[in-house]
């Protein structure tokens, strides 16, 4: 299945790279070795660049209907391959069978269903008295792709450029690559004209620096952490080019007081687990008020036992394992500065869950008695921690709410959908979810501070691969 995992896909064929590098993808489950992959170097990715900027002259021009007819023919060949997909993402990065099969695989198919209803409507030149706007196509786009949602970071990047008329090099994360192979195959099966989309593997100082800085990429859209989006935007600034950051969170979910509590509970340690944690707009900070405290923490604790913790393959697996070893060390670490400062354990800790001694598995953690200056309720954990911090009234915890360096995500919970709304409208976040409401692909994704700058999803996200022109004095 993993034929293509040592070539590039550039300028529409599989191509072998110019460096012997190659890289294990290792079975975060397991800890064996599913295959190997090439590591690019600047020549390969320079390569990709120049088929981009070739392809442009024709894509940049193409109509309305031959980009919905390419988008249209990548879907019914995705979801041909969707069987092999859900296979490669629980074998390379640990997502739990069920959830790969229903969230992980179909996240990319709905993001190129939604560009493509997005453009089937969308007018491109507007008209206003005598002068036009009209969006463009931004050009060669760089696109960099993280290992915890890697098929839905895809879709929703590759989806909109090519709506927009972009032409684009990808560079998945080395972490979990193999994804991305099978959806170049899916592309050049679909017939995508051939530099319009290029794949390269590699690593982010060498292939991501190459997107970032390049003269003749006009674009470059990133999903990861911040410290990285940090280093793109300053590897990008020598050529000016657009650049948009989708970064890091800590999101808080705010339990009012007329909130019903079972389902607060559930809710709570069902949206910060999904993924094994590993999600950037995760509501790993639970805000509840003082009276509720001990009831809501008990509650927590029942539905924490709920959780099961162990293979991927399984399909009652809930938690599967963390991607890497890296990963699996920084979030012990964390757990342990929890326990450092002060914070009370109410189920997990460090270690590994019971009964498994192979794998980067963690165990699920609740922290209580947590206050605002404590590390793991400041730092992006990215495993399944959550932790529990007291407020005393509603001003308190919109306060303890805003007080972070991020501004993704949040939530709310409240029997009053009104008095829910209030509330979110002074969280200084990009998203808020009220009373467990689930993301909406059509709606923008995205955040404040540093959680980044750009929008995707729907129609800004098509948008953040166009410019904006002028046209002054064209006829009325």
């Amino acid at each position: 299945m993993y034929e293509n995992a040592t070539k590039f896909y550039i300028a529409g064929a599989w191509v072998a790279p110019s460096s012997p590098e190659r890289l294990d993808v290792v079975n975060p489950a397991t800890e064996e070795v599913v295959t190997q992959v090439a590591l690019g170097s600047e020549k390969d990715a320079e390569l990709a660049v120049a088929a981009a900027k070739r392809a442009f002259e024709s894509w940049g021009q193409s109509t309305k209907q031959e980009r919905l007819d390419l988008l249209n023919s990548i879907i019914g060949v995705y979801q041909k391959r969707m069987g092999d997909l859900v296979a490669t993402v629980t074998a390379e990065m640990g997502a739990p069978a069920m959830l790969a099969q229903k969230a992980q695989v179909p996240s990319a198919l709905g993001h190129l269903m939604t560009a493509a209803k997005v453009l089937k409507d969308y007018e491109f030149t507007r008209t206003r008295g005598t002068t036009t706007l009209v969006r463009e196509p931004a050009g060669v786009a760089g696109l960099i792709t993280p290992w915890n949602w890697p098929l839905n970071q895809i879709g929703c990047k590759v989806g909109p450029a090519l709506a927009a008329g972009c032409t684009m090099v990808l560079k998945p994360s080395e972490v979990a690559p193999l994804n991305a192979v099978i959806f170049a195959e899916i592309l050049a099966e679909a017939g995508v004209p051939a530099g319009v989309f290029n794949l390269v593997n590699g690593d982010g100082p060498t292939v991501g620096t190459v997107l970032a800085s390049h003269p003749d990429v006009d674009m470059v859209s990133f999903t990861g952490s911040t410290r990285a989006g940090i280093l793109v935007s300053k590897a990008a600034a020598d050529t000016v080019k657009k650049v948009s950051l989708e970064l890091g969170g800590k999101s808080a979910n705010i339990v009012l007081p007329d909130a019903d509590l079972a389902a607060a509970a559930q809710g709570a340690i069902s949206a910060c687990f999904l993924n094994t944690g590993q999600s950037c707009n995760a509501p790993t900070r639970l805000l509840v008020q003082d009276d509720q405290y001990d009831e809501l923490v008990e509650l927590l604790k029942a539905e924490v036992a709920k959780v099961s913790t162990g293979d991927p393959a399984a399909r009652s697996t809930v938690l599967g394992p963390l991607v890497s070893k890296t990963q699996l060390e920084r979030v012990q670490s964390l757990i342990q500065a929890g326990i450092d400062e002060g914070a009370t354990v109410a189920a997990g800790g460090t270690g590994l869950p019971d009964g498994l001694d192979t794998g980067y598995f963690v165990r699920p953690t609740v922290f209580t008695e947590v206050t605002p200056d404590m590390r793991i309720a400041r730092e992006e954990i990215f495993g399944p921690v959550l932790s529990v911090l007291r407020y005393s009234d509603e001003e308190e915890a919109i306060r303890i709410a805003n007080d972070s360096e991020y501004g993704l995500s949040g939530a709310v919970q409240s029997s009053d959908a009104e008095h829910a709304f209030r509330v979110a409208s002074r969280i200084r976040t990009g998203m808020v979810h009220l009373n467990g409401a689930p993301l909406d692909q059509s709606a923008p994704f995205g955040g404040y501070k540093k959680s980044g700058n750009g929008r995707e999803w729907g129609e800004l996200g098509l948008e953040e691969f166009t410019e904006v022109k002028a046209v002054m004095g064209t006829p009325a």
